[in-house]
């Protein structure tokens, strides 16, 4: 790299550590982490969303976790160090020494020279900063921009490995002593042979140490994909991720340079494991929150890793005794699903959105609504409706507005759509913000003629309700199932969210057309309350499937809502291998076999293609969707798809989701799944 180049570079990966600053800044002013001294540090405040305070929180965490582990297992030494890696405006330093944790540890930060010493000012006109480090030696010579006692700040380009050595032993380093190495998303923006010089000299020249790394990884996934488009339009590309794509190629990577133990776990797995219950029920009631798609693909996109030679193993003794499942273990594929685009469908900007419900209230006539999405340019809550129409072997479409007030509609996201009839079709619940009330019922009417070959008027009314059922409308993230009782229809309205609860197990039956709400006993155990599940009316009752439950924690459970004489009775379905645990999928029936369709799993080393259960014998088999026809990442969770019967093809419509700081992703067009295959095999 050319020295011009080398130095833009070098300004673009400081952008990443001052936005960093200002969004732990942000995190801490919110209550996820007690940092004093962040709003010192970080210069400009701006408040950062929940997701990204999550994110963050998640950061200090591992980091924190790491530190501590390393400074109590090296307490009764008589001297340790930390060498921390691209520190930036970080303010690990300032925390340990006042909570008393640095009687016999120095910390050296290293970072490019001129954000040392931007930071070695701060700290000299700070009173706050400058007290706890004490007594300065003199002003900063040369690399060594800042100097005390037990902390030293060293103005060094990382990748210059020679230099770094030598301004490391001019500060006083001791290669003899232990020394905990951290390294916050630093190594990845240098080139790969040089990260890896790094990691070999840390495991040659220091006898007893622990290598500490948090970072990105699985680039090659949709939402793989999104993060590293995004690191390339900040022209600070991800080199580590293409050579070590996982926790393992990361785990083999330490093992090969020197280190001789080594532990990794994506943070989904570090959350759930390493912060214990209270804590993790704390951090998610702090704000209203309602992007856990993006929380956990978040999660399952960075790992932390402990490294070390001549020292007990980092971390693993603060395992709780009692851990979940490793998640890691690859997800068995039966085979593939074909994709492909939906010709004449493409470029439509109002198909374009997530968390939206579409429903065939006709055959060839499918009604998408709500969502959020784009609209005229603008990231927005969707107003318009969608009509797709099939003529002669294609799908076209035509945007369709509703003739009532916007008020009325509430622009609403997570709702159901329920087919009563060819001109009628119930809204149930929804949401506009997370920190307000669910939305009620609406009745939406549409003419006899509604087809995509002109624009029709959708009539939409507000349904007058009993306060019970009221009650039950006013929820998100649920499921609404038309069953069978005694020869008559009923709306089985199931679990979901509201603004109080963030999980609820709850049920009514509103019986169909006038959705009075009606008693009818239900035995059995009664499945533990979740959101974001899928149903599917089959034979008088429901299935339900999978969905988020109280813990944030995806369920691997299918139960069965079976209609008898007497009223329903909850049935466990066993499926054996046992179904992995989603959310946010869709779901269809069709011939006696359940398709669960995308969703949101644990298992960072594939993503939810279509899993088809035989009901049955119990059989689940998962098939991978082939997208090598699609020229852009397919994020198949928060979508709708509809099931065509006739062609065995499921149309895909929408999907995608805020992705963390990397920006919004929204599928471009419609996608058509071609079954056929796969139901005949199965």
């Amino acid at each position: 790299v050319g020295s011009g180049s080398a130095v833009s570079l070098s300004r673009q990966v400081q952008g990443t550590g001052g936005s960093s600053a200002v969004s732990k800044c942000s995190a801490a002013a919110r209550g996820y982490i007690q940092d004093r001294f962040l709003r010192l540090l970080a210069g400009r405040r701006r408040r950062r969303a929940p997701l990204i305070h999550r994110g963050y929180y998640i950061r200090a965490r591992a980091v924190d976790h790491c530190v501590q582990d390393f400074l109590l297992k090296t307490q009764s030494l008589p001297r340790t160090q930390i060498l921390s890696l691209g520190a930036g405006f970080d303010s690990l330093y300032f925390r340990l020494k006042d909570m008393g944790l640095l009687h016999h540890t120095v910390v050296y930060e290293v970072d490019f020279p001129n954000v040392a010493s931007q930071k070695a000012a701060l700290i000299k006109r700070m009173k706050e900063l400058s007290a706890l480090v004490g007594d300065t030696e003199g002003e900063g010579l040369g690399a060594i921009t800042f100097s005390g006692d037990d902390y030293k700040l060293l103005g060094v380009d990382l990748s210059e490995l020679s230099e770094l050595e030598r301004t490391l032993e001019e500060a006083g380093l001791n290669n003899e002593i232990p020394t905990l190495f951290i390294a916050e998303v630093v190594l990845t923006y240098m080139e790969n042979t040089r990260s890896d010089a790094l990691i070999e000299w840390a495991a040659e020249h220091f006898p007893q140490a622990c290598f500490l790394v948090y970072e990105q990884v699985h680039p090659e996934d949709p939402f793989g994909h999104v993060m590293q488009q995004h690191f390339r339009q900040l022209n600070t590309a991800l080199h580590s991720v293409a050579r070590y794509p996982d926790c393992e190629a990361q785990q083999r990577r330490f093992l090969g340079k020197g280190w001789t133990e080594c532990s990794v776990m994506d943070m989904n797995e570090f959350f759930t494991c390493c912060i214990p219950e209270d804590e993790q029920q704390r951090v998610q009631t702090l704000e209203p929150f309602d992007e856990y798609e993006e929380w956990h693909l978040k999660c399952s996109h960075y790992f932390v890793l402990a490294a070390s030679k001549g020292m007990e193993p980092s971390w693993t003794p603060l395992l709780p005794s009692v851990t979940v499942p490793r998640h890691a273990g690859p997800v068995g594929m039966a085979g593939s699903v074909p994709a492909a685009v939906c010709a004449r469908l493409s470029g439509i900007p109002g198909l374009r959105r997530y968390g939206h419900r579409s429903v065939l209230i006709k055959p060839n006539v499918i009604l998408t609504t709500g969502g959020f999405g784009e609209e005229d340019g603008q990231h927005c809550r969707m107003r318009n409706f969608h009509v797709l129409s099939k003529h002669a072997g294609y799908w076209e479409d035509v945007c369709v507005t509703q003739n009532i007030p916007d008020k009325r509609w509430g622009e609403r996201l997570y709702h159901t759509v329920s087919r009563l009839s060819d001109t009628l079709a119930l809204v149930v619940g929804g949401r506009t913000s997370p920190s307000r009330a669910g939305l009620g019922m609406l009745w939406l009417k549409f003419p006899k003629t509604c087809h995509a070959s002109g624009p029709a008027d959708v009539a939409v009314e507000l349904v007058s309700l009993q306060p019970a059922a009221e009650a039950a409308a006013l929820r998100w993230r649920h499921s609404t199932t038309e069953v069978t009782f005694k020869g008559e229809q009923y709306l089985f309205v199931y679990g979901g969210r509201s603004a109080l609860e963030p999980v609820l197990g709850d049920w009514c039956f509103l019986h169909t057309p006038e959705l009075s709400y009606t008693a009818i006993a239900v035995e059995g155990p009664v499945p533990e309350s979740r959101h974001s599940h899928s149903a599917c009316s089959w034979e008088g009752g429901v299935l339900i499937a999978g969905g988020l439950g109280a813990a944030e924690q995806p369920l691997g459970s299918v139960f069965l809502l079976r209609a008898l004489e007497h009223g329903f009775q909850w049935q466990t379905i066993e499926t054996h291998p046992p179904l992995v645990p989603r959310y946010s999928h869709t779901a269809h029936v069709h011939e006696g076999k359940l398709l669960l369709v995308g969703g949101v799993w644990f298992h960072a080393s594939s993503v939810p293609g279509v899993t088809v259960i035989n009901l049955m014998t119990g059989l689940c088999l998962n098939y991978m969707i082939n997208v090598e026809h699609l020229e852009w990442p397919l994020m198949l969770h928060n979508h709708s798809s509809v099931f065509l019967s006739n062609e065995k093809e499921l149309l895909v419509i929408g999907g995608g989701g805020n992705c963390f700081s990397f920006g919004t992703h929204l599928n471009p067009e419609p996608v058509l799944l071609s079954l056929s295959s796969i139901l005949i095999s199965h």
